[in-house]
């Protein structure tokens, strides 16, 4: 590459270069463009920026602390308890109130229960015998209550029976609940406290309403009049889920608390609130063979002997699970100018789209590609780019013929410029001048007279 390519690639580098369009009048194709801008427009604008909030930075790391706790009381009169009476500390666990909770509903009771031998029960598969040697002795049953002692024990002439063990016993006794053991438990309130943050922003909030009178959650209940008090009645919590208490309470289930926070910090705090909703998590007795909800767990006595002894308490209830998520947003230029070039490049594909619609599927697509693409087939030599060049720049700027030439008002021809000499006004050759061409006036409609240039002595002096 010589001297004047590397000037002429230098040169080519302040070049500015931009696209040539070529406007089709086709009213099919233009009002597809506009449909599809029109289209597109409108998912940018309600859709990214009305309903996603794309021109805010979104935290969604948030972080969350639930305190519960149940108030209510019940009375129960049964022969294995007797008459008594149940608060807070009998029927939630755990005492201590967190996200998860359990309230005892139902109960089967087993009193008395001592370490001892006993037969084990007729349907346990394991357990079962039809002599001595079937009993290994320190063997446990499987899914039983205690330890084989090496005996098998029949009821009278029974061909069959079932290994002695040593367990609690008597042992618990295989019977269904009919009916909820603590009825009241419907109208026992729980009160959730949530404190929330999101870390990004700074902000923190929680969902009980900064107020001064002390006695307004002694008396208030959630509902659509009163959604800001985070006390609701329990029998009211099972409805919002879609079940029934009396369902609920007698085998038990799992219900699901769920708080929504999605603040936009763009606004005032006090529009941050949180939304709350209720669903039932365990499948319903009629979908699954374990159905419902329960646990056992003993409380501990000793007689006056020293000899420990327990009663076992077989619990049907409800678990309460509260659910905490959200998000929170706050405008931020970065979001906003993706989400602006994003719809920008949207519309270039709209145009692009239209564009395939105008060159290869309407009957006139060859026409309009011609005009779109210009196909050059080979480069000529450089001696033929220059004549070509020159060719053009002679057309650029034609001279004047003398038939063309401007005729003034006086109905004088007007003289083209002249170009100048170099030393002076004459044109110097030897010691003569070249005087330059006068025209004559003339009258309108004929010709101009054209003196001939007249050669002239120089005078030496």
């Amino acid at each position: 590459m010589g001297p004047r390519g590397w000037k002429e690639l230098f040169l080519s580098l302040f070049d500015y270069k931009t696209e040539k369009y070529v406007v089709a009048k086709n009213k099919k194709v233009g009002l597809l463009y506009r449909l599809l801008q029109f289209f597109i427009l409108t998912y940018l604008v309600v859709w990214v920026f009305i309903i996603k909030k794309g021109y805010q930075d979104v935290d969604t790391s948030l972080q969350s602390a639930v305190v519960t706790k149940v108030k209510g009381v019940a009375f129960t009169n049964t022969s294995a308890l007797g008459a008594r009476l149940w608060d807070v500390a009998d029927y939630v666990i755990p005492a201590q109130g967190e996200n998860v909770f359990f309230v005892v509903t139902n109960l089967i009771v087993t009193p008395n229960q001592r370490q001892r031998t006993c037969a084990e029960r007729e349907d346990i598969p394991d357990g079962l015998c039809s002599e001595d040697s079937d009993c290994h002795p320190g063997e446990a049953v499987i899914a039983g209550h205690g330890v084989k002692t090496g005996r098998c024990l029949r009821a009278g002439d029974q061909a069959r029976g079932t290994c002695e063990i040593f367990a609690w016993c008597p042992l618990e006794t295989k019977s269904e609940p009919e009916e909820p053991f603590l009825k009241e438990a419907e109208d026992f309130t729980i009160f959730i406290k949530n404190f929330i943050r999101f870390p990004k922003f700074n902000f923190s909030k929680s969902n009980v309403m900064d107020i001064k009178d002390k006695s307004f959650l002694k008396f208030c209940h959630f509902g659509p009049e009163n959604h800001y008090c985070p006390i609701f009645r329990l029998g009211s919590v099972i409805r919002w889920a879609g079940s029934s208490f009396q369902e609920l309470a007698l085998k038990g289930g799992v219900i699901g608390i769920r708080i929504e926070w999605n603040c936009d910090l763009d606004k005032a705090a006090s529009e941050c609130n949180p939304h709350y909703s209720f669903s039932r998590l365990d499948n319903k007795p009629a979908k699954s063979v374990s159905s419902g909800y329960n646990f056992r767990f003993a409380r501990y006595y000793r007689d006056q002997a020293g000899v420990e002894f327990r009663t076992l308490l077989k619990a049907y209830g409800i678990r309460f699970d509260v659910m905490v998520n959200g998000k929170a947003g706050k405008f931020n230029i970065i979001p906003t100018i993706i989400n602006v070039g994003s719809g920008l490049a949207l519309m270039s594909a709209g145009a692009f789209f239209c564009d395939l619609v105008l060159i290869y599927l309407i009957k006139k697509s060859g026409f309009y590609r011609d005009k779109k693409y210009e196909e050059v087939r080979s480069c000529p030599p450089d001696n033929v780019l220059e004549a070509e060049e020159e060719e053009e720049e002679e057309e650029e700027e034609p001279g004047l013929g003398l038939s063309e030439q401007p005729v003034s008002e006086s109905g004088l021809q007007e003289q083209p410029e002249q170009p100048k000499a170099q030393h002076g006004s004459l044109d110097l050759k030897g010691n003569s001048y070249v005087s330059p061409q006068r025209l004559e006036p003339s009258r309108p409609g004929h010709l101009v007279n054209v003196e001939q240039p007249q050669t002239l002595q120089t005078v030496e002096t």
